[in-house]
């Protein structure tokens, strides 16, 4: 498998994490609550306890399925996980607005989802 190419660096704690030219981390591993927050910061928004729920289900959908999910089963998961109320497009639209899939991917530390421009 060929490596990411790295277009720019975030400097969290002191470190160096490498980011592709879409933003997402080159190495997985790289991903803490502090880069997170650092993405976050990088975007524009500040995270909520409501965006640590949403991120925290989308590392434990990447741990079990292997893949960042689209929108739909984005949607899917998170109301399986947290309620009918948190599984809906406009609630996470709200949290992470533009492409949510992509966006909260990105915060969570995942790879670009498939199926997302």
């Amino acid at each position: 498998m060929a490596s990411k190419s790295v277009a720019r660096y975030l400097t969290v704690n002191g470190q160096q994490v490498a980011l592709d030219p879409e933003g997402y981390l080159v190495d997985l591993s790289d991903w803490s609550h502090a880069v997170a927050q650092a993405l976050a910061v990088d975007e524009g928004l500040l995270l909520t306890d409501e965006h640590w729920e949403v991120i925290e289900v989308l590392r434990n959908f990447y741990q079990r399925f292997e893949s960042a999910p689209p929108m739909r089963p984005l949607v899917k998961f998170v109301g399986q996980q947290l309620g009918a109320d948190k599984g809906r497009s406009i609630y996470l639209m709200t949290l992470f607005p533009g492409s949510p899939a992509k966006r909260a991917a990105r915060l969570a530390g995942l790879p670009k989802p498939a199926n997302c421009l």
